[in-house]
């Protein structure tokens, strides 16, 4: 006969599979933080910047199924619940929309773009021997604050 504790590790396990419990510890998390925010409290007006970067984060969240996430996002920024409008983003990034960059978050695309102009930088237009600004001589943030 199977004990408590051999019920309780099946119960998670089957959970966990299910990716359930992940889910169920993320939402417990949004309520807590829900009720202990301040409906009165007056959020810091968000500069544009940090609208459009919210906007990106919680598209970014949203695509991958981070819902809970994104819903702490909104309510601790104080962003709309309404989102950003994406041909306004696009635009404000000077991002091209086409069909494969329309099907994935925006975020994805900007990081794409510094990625290939990192490594097109890497290589020298002659003989493709890496340049000075070679990824290999980039220092951690921790190593640039001490310098």
């Amino acid at each position: 006969m199977a004990t408590l504790q051999d019920l309780k590790a099946v119960v998670r396990d089957t959970l966990v599979s299910r990716g359930a419990l992940s889910e169920v510890k993320a939402r417990i998390r949004a309520e807590v933080f829900a009720a202990l925010d301040e409906p009165g409290e007056a959020r810091p007006q968000l500069s544009s910047e940090n609208a459009i970067i919210n906007e990106l984060i919680r598209e970014y969240l949203n695509f991958n199924g981070y819902k809970y996430a994104a819903s702490v996002l909104q309510a601790e920024s104080g962003q709309a619940l309404a989102p950003l409008d994406r041909d306004f983003l696009s635009h404000e990034l000077n991002v091209i929309e086409d069909k494969i960059t329309s099907s994935v978050p925006l975020l994805y695309c900007v990081v794409t773009h510094f990625l290939k102009r990192n490594r097109s930088r890497s290589v020298s237009p002659r003989r493709g021997r890496p340049t000075s600004r070679s990824p290999t001589r980039t220092r951690s943030l921790s190593q640039h604050k001490n310098s």
